[in-house]
C-alpha cells in the first residue's frame, strides 16, 4: 500500500518553485530600476542648459573661436599649457588616442585644448604643439583677460607660479566632457583608469 504522506523531497518542490519565482521577480525589478535610472539621467542631461559662458578667442590658425565650438559635437575640453612638463602632454596624448579609436568605429569626438598661459602660447606655438598629436584638436588662446574670463566661465582654475627667473602654471587637470549640445556630462580625472576613461568617452559620443 502506497503511503499518501508527501516525502521531504516533495514538500521542498513548492518552496523551491516559489523561491525561483521570487528571484526572477527581483531581477526584473532591478532591471526596471536600472532602466528608469538611465532614463532619468538622460532626461536630466537633455534638460540642462549648455555649460559655461560665451567667449571670443582664436584657434591655432588664428581663426575666431566662440562657445559654438563646444556646441556642435561631443567634446573633451581640457585646460593646460605648452610648457607643462607632464600632465598636459600626457592628457592630450591619451585623448588623441581615444579620439582615433572612436573615429575608426565611425564615432565623432572633438578635443578642445584651451591654454591657461596665453602670454607664451601663441597660435603658432599651439599649432606646432597639438599638430604633433592629432590634426583634429582645436587649440585655443587669446588676450590674457579674455582667456581668464573664459576659464572662469567654465569653472577652470589657473595660477601663475614663480619658478626662479621663469614661471609655471598651476591649473585644473580634469577633462570636462560636453555632449553635442554643449551640456555638461561629466569629467575624466588626471590618471583615471584608462578603461573607465574610455567608457566615459564611448558613452559621451552616443548621447
Amino acid at each position: 500500500m502506497t503511503d499518501p504522506t508527501p516525502g521531504p523531497s516533495r514538500r521542498r518542490l513548492p518552496v523551491l518553485r516559489y523561491a525561483l519565482w521570487f528571484l526572477v521577480a527581483a531581477v526584473l525589478a532591478l532591471l526596471v530600476l536600472v532602466w528608469a535610472f538611465g532614463r532619468a539621467e538622460m532626461q536630466e542631461v537633455s534638460d540642462a542648459a549648455p555649460f559655461g559662458t560665451s567667449f571670443s578667442l582664436v584657434d591655432q590658425n588664428g581663426a575666431p573661436v566662440t562657445e559654438a565650438a563646444l556646441r556642435s559635437r561631443p567634446t573633451a575640453l581640457f585646460f593646460g599649457f605648452t610648457h607643462c612638463p607632464d600632465v598636459c602632454p600626457t592628457t592630450l596624448y591619451e585623448l588623441a588616442g581615444y579620439q582615433k579609436a572612436l573615429k575608426e568605429k565611425g564615432e565623432d569626438l572633438g578635443i578642445v585644448f584651451v591654454t591657461v598661459d596665453p602670454e607664451r602660447d601663441t597660435p603658432e606655438i599651439l599649432k606646432t604643439y597639438v599638430g604633433a598629436l592629432s590634426p583634429d584638436i582645436t587649440a585655443v588662446t587669446g588676450k590674457p583677460d579674455d582667456v581668464a574670463a573664459m576659464l572662469k566661465g567654465y569653472g577652470a582654475y589657473s595660477r601663475k607660479v614663480p619658478q626662479g627667473d621663469d614661471y609655471t602654471m598651476d591649473h585644473t587637470a580634469s577633462v570636462i566632457l560636453l555632449d553635442k549640445a554643449g551640456r555638461f556630462v561629466g569629467t575624466i580625472a588626471y590618471g583615471e583608469n584608462p578603461d573607465t576613461a574610455r567608457g566615459k568617452l564611448e558613452r559621451l559620443v552616443t548621447l
